[in-house]
C-alpha cells in the first residue's frame, strides 16, 4: 500500500489541499507570495514572526537552519504555510498560537522546550479551522504539546513525533464548552513515544485515529470523555508498565442533567506487550460517526511490525530537501 502524501515533496506547494481526513481542505499560503526567513531572530525583518503576523497569504520557507528562541507565543495568521523542508528549524522557549485563523499548514519543524504557564507547543483556539500539522517533532513543554479547543475544527495531525512529555494532545478543554461539539480531528501516522497520557484525550469531538504507534504510556493511551466519539483503526498500542489502553471519564455537559463519557470503536488495532483494549461493553461504538461519511478515502494499512518500524523512522522532523521554488523572488510584501 502506498504511503500517505507520497507526492507532496515533488514541488513546493503540492502540500496545499493534500491532507487526509478532516483537515483535507487546508490550503495554507497556496495563493500568496513566498516569504523567506533569513535569520533566527525572534522578531524583525526577515524573521519567522514577521512572516506569520502579515495579513496576506504567504508560503514561508527558510534560508537558514538553527534555533529560534521565542520570548512570547508566536501568533500565526490565516492563509500561512510554515514550510521547514530543506532546513532544520527548532522553536524553543514558547510555542505557536493559532487563534481565530483558517487555512494554516505547519510542516517539518521541531518544537522543543517551551516554558511558562499555559505554554503549549501548538495551541489551536478559538474558532480556528482548516489546519494541517505534518512531520513535526514535539517534546518537553510545560503544558500540552497540541491543544485543540473552543470550536476549532477540521484539523489533521500527521506523521508527528511526540516524546518527553506528560499531556500530549487534548481535544476539547472543558465540559462547559458545549460548542466544542463541532470539533472534528484526524490523527494518523503519528508516533507517541513514551508520553504519559492524552493520545489524545477528547471531549465532545469526533476524532479519527489510524496507523498511529503509541508505546509505553504512563496512565492511559486514549481517553474518551463527555460525548466524544473516537474511531481507532489499525493503530499499534504497545504497553509498558501500564496496560490499559482506553480510558473513559464521565463528565456532565453544561446543558445536560446527567454525566456521560464518550464512545470508542476499535477496529483492527494491534495490542502488544499485554496491552488491554478495555473497551466498555455498553459503549461499543454504537452511534459513532462513520469516517466515510465525512471524507471518501484515507491511506491506511494493517497494523504490523513493519508499520511499527516505519513510524519510528518516518515521523517528526525529516532531513528532506526543500522542493524547487515555483518562483524565485525576494520576500513578499
Amino acid at each position: 500500500m502506498p504511503s500517505p502524501y507520497a507526492d507532496v515533496d515533488e514541488n513546493l506547494r503540492a502540500l496545499a489541499g493534500k491532507a487526509e481526513g478532516f483537515g483535507r481542505r487546508a490550503m495554507g499560503g497556496l495563493h500568496g507570495g513566498l516569504y523567506f526567513v533569513t535569520n533566527l531572530s525572534d522578531d524583525g525583518c526577515g524573521s519567522l514572526r514577521e512572516g506569520c503576523r502579515r495579513e496576506e497569504p504567504l508560503w514561508i520557507v527558510f534560508q537558514v537552519s538553527g534555533t529560534i528562541r521565542l520570548s512570547s507565543a508566536l501568533r500565526v495568521s490565516s492563509y500561512k504555510t510554515i514550510d521547514g523542508r530543506g532546513q532544520k528549524i527548532k522553536l524553543t522557549g514558547k510555542g505557536l498560537q493559532l487563534r481565530e485563523c483558517q487555512h494554516v499548514i505547519i510542516c517539518n519543524l521541531e518544537l522543543v522546550g517551551g516554558r511558562g504557564h499555559d505554554v503549549d507547543a501548538i495551541q489551536i483556539k478559538p474558532k480556528s479551522r482548516h489546519i494541517w500539522i505534518d512531520r513535526c517533532t514535539l517534546r518537553d513543554f510545560d503544558d500540552g504539546l497540541i491543544d485543540i479547543t473552543r470550536e476549532s475544527t477540521d484539523i489533521t495531525i500527521s506523521r508527528c513525533h511526540f516524546s518527553m512529555h506528560d499531556k500530549a494532545l487534548i481535544i476539547g478543554a472543558s465540559s462547559s464548552n458545549t460548542s466544542d461539539r463541532c470539533i472534528r480531528v484526524t490523527i494518523h501516522h503519528c508516533f507517541f513515544d513514551g508520553t504519559k497520557q492524552r493520545h489524545p484525550r477528547v471531549r465532545f469531538a469526533k476524532v479519527h485515529l489510524y496507523n498511529n504507534y503509541t508505546r509505553n504510556w504512563g496512565i492511559y493511551a486514549v481517553c474518551a470523555s463527555v460525548e466524544s466519539q473516537i474511531l481507532s483503526q489499525c493503530n499499534i498500542y504497545e504497553a509498558g508498565q501500564k496496560k490499559s489502553v482506553f480510558k473513559y471519564l464521565t463528565e456532565k455537559a453544561a446543558d445536560k442533567e446527567d454525566e456521560t463519557s464518550g464512545v470508542i470503536r476499535s477496529e483492527s488495532d494491534l495490542f502488544l506487550n499485554g496491552a488491554q483494549s478495555s473497551l466498555l461493553e455498553d459503549a461499543g461504538g454504537n452511534g459513532l460517526f462513520q469516517a466515510h461519511e465525512h471524507y471518501p478515502a484515507w491511506t491506511m494499512e494493517p497494523a504490523s511490525a513493519t508499520l511499527k518500524v516505519i513510524l519510528q523512522v518516518c515521523t517528526g522532523w525529516q532531513a528532506i530537501p526543500r522542493p524547487p521554488l515555483d518562483v524565485e523572488c525576494t520576500n513578499a510584501s
